[in-house]
């Protein structure tokens, strides 16, 4: 039986991975900052253990009660929406702190078990904001495109050992908790000096009519983490798919 260790399971894409795997027959290993024993069906296959990308020590103590895994999905994530100049560098650290550099860490934490087995997938969640360059998002791209060529870098890297990493690139998904906790960090602080091109932004928002939804998510994972032929970087969803196929 295959294990998977899924991180920011509390909502959305991780919930909705979670859940696929376990429905699956997979056993899996939930992780979130404050953990819930609600959000997921009860079942001998599902441990549900607390996890902070950013905390060494959390990363360490998680990765040691998880035990052997096959699969590590690193899709802990927060949002950052607003001018360059509306985002102070605490929210530019938080943002690189847990997309990129938490990324890594997890990621080196379970190498050494991959590459002993040589066998193991790293999957990472990132998005198509790294495809296209948007409005207002100047720092969460960065911090998605510096985990894409991390990924690609490290698979060359692994390879020799058997391990394979992989790419799920969402689109957007107002579906999911992501959109409240960017505004919720943006503050509603954007510089007087951005106001007209904010509103234009947000009324764009309004007007899409391709979406991705978590279960896209959850799929793209799915073939990732189980089909050794797929691509590098995999989208996930109606509208990542459309511009993928533009790019």
């Amino acid at each position: 039986m295959s294990t998977i260790l899924v991180t920011g399971c509390s909502s959305g894409f991780g919930l909705e991975t979670a859940r696929t795997f376990l429905d699956r027959g997979w056993t899996v290993i939930a992780t979130m900052r404050a953990p819930r024993g609600d959000v997921l069906p009860g079942s001998e296959r599902l441990r549900i253990l607390p996890l902070d990308v950013t905390d060494a020590d959390s990363v360490a103590r998680a990765v040691e009660a998880a035990g052997p895994i096959d699969v590590l999905v690193n899709n802990a994530g927060v949002g950052l929406l607003n001018a360059l100049e509306g985002a102070s560098m605490n929210m530019v650290r938080e943002v690189f702190e847990t997309n990129t550099i938490g990324t890594i860490a997890m990621t080196r934490a379970v190498l050494p078990q991959f590459r002993e087995r040589r066998s193991g997938v790293v999957v990472n969640v990132t998005s198509t904001v790294t495809m296209k360059p948007l409005h207002l998002l100047s720092v969460y791209t960065a911090s998605k495109a510096a985990v894409n060529a991390f990924t690609e870098s490290l698979a060359l890297e692994m390879e020799p050992f058997g391990v394979r990493l992989r790419l799920v690139l969402p689109g957007a998904a107002p579906g999911t908790s992501f959109g409240d906790n960017a505004r919720a960090r943006m503050g509603m602080n954007i510089p007087d000096a951005y106001a007209d091109l904010a509103a234009q932004v947000f009324a764009g928002f309004q007007q899409m009519t391709q979406v991705t939804h978590a279960s896209d998510v959850a799929e793209a994972v799915w073939r990732a983490a189980t089909d050794p032929s797929c691509p590098m970087r995999l989208p996930a969803g109606a509208d990542a798919t459309a511009l993928a196929a533009a790019a």
